[in-house]
C-alpha cells in the first residue's frame, strides 16, 4: 500500500461459509452485531433522523434527535470522530435514496444511517414492493463502498390516530428490511420491538415525534444494535405509571390533536406541499460531534 492511501473499510461481519458478508445464527437468521470504531457517520432520512421533536437547546427552531445522540455515543470510541446529518423532514425515500444519499457518499463515510419510507407508508396506494427495491439498491451503492449500514424499522403504530392504519403496510416494509438486511450485511435498528414507544408519553403533541426521552432511548436502541454496550440500565425500563385521563381530557386532546396537527398535514397533503419544503440539511459536513 502507498503512502497516503487507506485500506478499504473492513467489513464487521462475516459469512458462517464464504466471503464477506452478515454473519447469521445457523447460516440465515438475525444478524449478529459486531461493534467496531467508526471515524466517519453519516445519517440520511427523514424528520425521524433530523430529530423533531427534541429540541436543539444551543439554536432556536433545531433538533437533536436520535442520530445526533448516537453520533456522540460512537464518537467515545474514536478520537478522530466526525459527524453529517443530511436528513430533512418531510422527505421521501426517493429524496432519500437519491439526492441525500448522493451527498452522503461524497463525505465518504464508514457508516451510514438511513431511514426512510415512512411518509411514503402514509399514502394509501404506497407500492411497498417497490419502495423496498428501492433501499436495497441504495444499501448496495453504500455496501459497494466498503461503509457500514444501519437502517431501522418503522414502530408499531398500532392505536395511533391515522397512521395506525398503517400498521399492515409498515409490517411488510419491515420483512423486507430484514431481507436486505441479512443480504447485504446490515445493522437493525428494531423499533418496532421497543415496548417503551408504546407509553404515548414517549411522543410529542403532534403524536408522529418522539420527545427528548423518546429520542434518548432510540439513540441507546442503536447503540446497541451496532453491537455495542449501552452504559444507562434505565433506557429499556417503562416510565412510572400513571393516572389514565379522563373522558372529557381525552376528547379535548383528541379535538386540540386534529385542528393543531391532523389538520395542517392533510392540507398539506391536498396543496401539495411538505413540511419541509423551506428547509436545508442541519449538519452538511462531516464536523465534531457538539458536547
Amino acid at each position: 500500500m502507498t503512502e497516503g492511501t487507506s485500506a478499504p473499510h473492513e467489513h464487521p461481519l462475516r459469512l458462517v461459509h464464504g466471503d464477506v458478508g452478515p454473519t447469521v445464527h445457523g447460516g440465515a437468521g438475525s444478524i449478529r452485531p459486531v461493534a467496531r470504531a467508526w471515524t466517519r457517520y453519516v445519517a440520511v432520512g427523514d424528520s425521524f433522523t433530523e430529530g423533531m421533536s427534541d429540541p436543539d437547546p444551543h439554536t432556536p427552531g433545531a433538533y437533536v434527535g436520535w442520530a445526533d445522540r448516537l453520533a456522540a455515543l460512537l464518537s467515545t470510541h474514536a478520537e478522530d470522530f466526525s459527524y453529517a446529518n443530511l436528513a430533512v423532514r418531510g422527505r421521501k425515500l426517493a429524496d432519500v435514496a437519491g439526492p441525500q444519499l448522493d451527498a452522503a457518499l461524497a463525505l465518504q463515510p464508514d457508516l451510514v444511517s438511513i431511514v426512510g419510507g415512512g411518509n411514503d407508508i402514509l399514502r394509501p396506494k404506497a407500492d411497498i414492493d417497490a419502495l423496498a427495491a428501492q433501499l436495497d439498491a441504495a444499501v448496495a451503492r453504500i455496501r459497494a463502498t466498503g461503509a457500514d449500514v444501519l437502517m431501522a424499522t418503522p414502530t408499531d403504530p398500532t392505536g395511533a390516530p391515522i397512521i395506525g392504519r398503517t400498521r399492515g403496510r409498515a409490517a411488510a416494509y419491515i420483512a423486507h428490511i430484514w431481507s436486505i438486511a441479512q443480504r447485504h450485511g446490515c445493522y437493525v435498528l428494531n423499533q418496532w420491538a421497543c415496548d417503551f414507544l408504546k407509553d404515548w408519553r414517549m411522543w410529542a403533541q403532534d403524536r408522529i415525534h418522539m420527545t427528548p426521552e423518546g429520542h434518548r432511548r432510540i439513540a441507546l436502541t442503536a447503540y446497541v444494535a451496532l453491537g455495542h454496550t449501552a452504559d444507562e440500565a434505565d433506557w429499556r425500563v417503562p416510565l412510572p405509571p400513571q393516572a389514565p385521563a379522563g373522558t372529557v381530557e381525552t376528547m379535548r386532546g383528541h379535538a386540540r390533536w386534529a385542528r393543531e396537527y391532523a389538520g395542517p398535514w392533510v392540507h398539506r397533503r391536498l396543496t401539495g406541499r411538505s413540511s419541509g419544503d423551506h428547509v436545508v440539511a442541519k449538519r452538511p459536513e462531516l464536523g465534531p460531534v457538539r458536547e
